[in-house]
């Protein structure tokens, strides 16, 4: 019997309607595949806005039994903390048995079958897609795709397949581990969210894949090597390659730049944006804009970066104050205001 596939993602309420087209694009493909949603939110008001009827199955990042959950998260930004919660949900599907486990970022569309991958994890442990797959010729390319590259992680972790075996497990362990420990948006110091932790995955682990199909993880970033072409009936090809997903990262701010500056004259890659813009448009739940649960302390103030990243570094604050998105009583923001006052005010 062949093993079931499971696939999760994670998210916030305002990246819901993307998460909604990468399920149902992936159910198209895979209407077999059990599909998680990990939500590192909580609902607006009492309305979880039909999570239930889109996932086979939901977990909210505090189910997850992180160690301190709210002193841990009150130290991520937003894309920080979604991005962190990854290995954790991995280590528990794998520790439920799962046999084999996909992960996905919402902003992902599917377009063709994965078979390719899910019949690899009978071979492999760990199945990691690089951001590129062919050399850039051009000084102005490989500044923005090989050099950017070596500044943020060799490999896009909006897309990681693992095996339960022995390596699998170590693996699942080891990533979980890491990114409780500093899954931060801290580039001077050679971090980047889950991305460059996983720079050492070959390094580390025997049984790892790099899938060099250029039609997995297609993105306005790596589409100087991976032309997008329609043909007559209809299928859709990168590089040559039929197209398995695409990451629509950033999509109407800084993506839809890098897709005018890659694309040059492929239109076939303009004509797939637009078509994603115009899912998201059908797809928009009534979700207030930019809401994360997690944005403010509990008076409605909103925490400033600076606030989350002094919590971060002194150590005497993160044992001392257990829930620092209180505001009353003898609290973090009580504290800000008595000796940290511009931070507040910067807020």
């Amino acid at each position: 019997m062949k093993e079931k596939v499971h696939c999760f993602t994670s998210f916030t309420f305002s990246y819901l309607a993307r998460a909604s087209i990468l399920v149902k694009t992936l159910r198209e493909a895979h209407p077999d595949w059990v599909i998680w949603a990990v939500v590192t939110d909580e609902p607006p008001g009492d309305n979880d806005r039909g999570l239930a009827q889109v996932f086979d199955q939901v977990v909210y990042a505090k189910e997850l039994c992180f160690e301190r959950f709210d002193r841990w998260l009150f130290k991520h930004d937003v894309v920080e903390a979604s991005t962190a919660v990854k290995g954790q949900m991995l280590r528990r599907l794998l520790g439920e048995g799962a046999q084999k486990v996909v992960y996905l970022d919402p902003d992902i569309a599917v377009f063709s079958d994965l078979n390719g991958i899910a019949d690899k994890l009978d071979r492999f442990s760990v199945i990691l897609t690089p951001h590129q797959t062919q050399p850039n010729r051009t000084e102005g390319l490989v500044k923005d795709n090989e050099m950017t590259s070596l500044k943020y992680g060799v490999f896009n972790l909006g897309f990681v397949a693992v095996r339960n075996d022995p390596v699998g497990v170590e693996f699942a362990e080891w990533w979980a581990s890491q990114l409780y420990f500093a899954c931060y948006d801290d580039v001077p110091n050679g971090l980047f969210t889950d991305q460059k932790w996983c720079d050492l995955v070959p390094c580390l682990f025997d049984g790892v894949h790099i899938e060099r199909d250029p039609g997995y993880n297609v993105a306005s970033w790596n589409i100087s090597r991976r032309e997008i072409k329609i043909t007559t009936d209809g299928r859709i090809l990168a590089g040559g390659s039929p197209l398995k997903f695409f990451h629509f990262t950033k999509i109407n701010t800084a993506g839809d730049i890098m897709i005018e500056k890659n694309a040059r004259d492929n239109v076939e890659v303009r004509e797939l944006w637009n078509w994603y813009r115009r899912c998201l448009v059908d797809a928009a739940p009534a979700v207030p804009k930019g809401y994360w649960h997690y944005d403010s302390f509990d008076n409605g103030v909103r925490i400033p970066r600076a606030a989350r990243l002094l919590f971060r570094e002194r150590a005497d604050l993160f044992e001392y104050f257990e829930n620092p998105f209180s505001a009353s009583g003898d609290s973090y923001f009580e504290w800000l205001r008595g000796n940290e006052p511009t931070i507040l005010a910067a807020g």
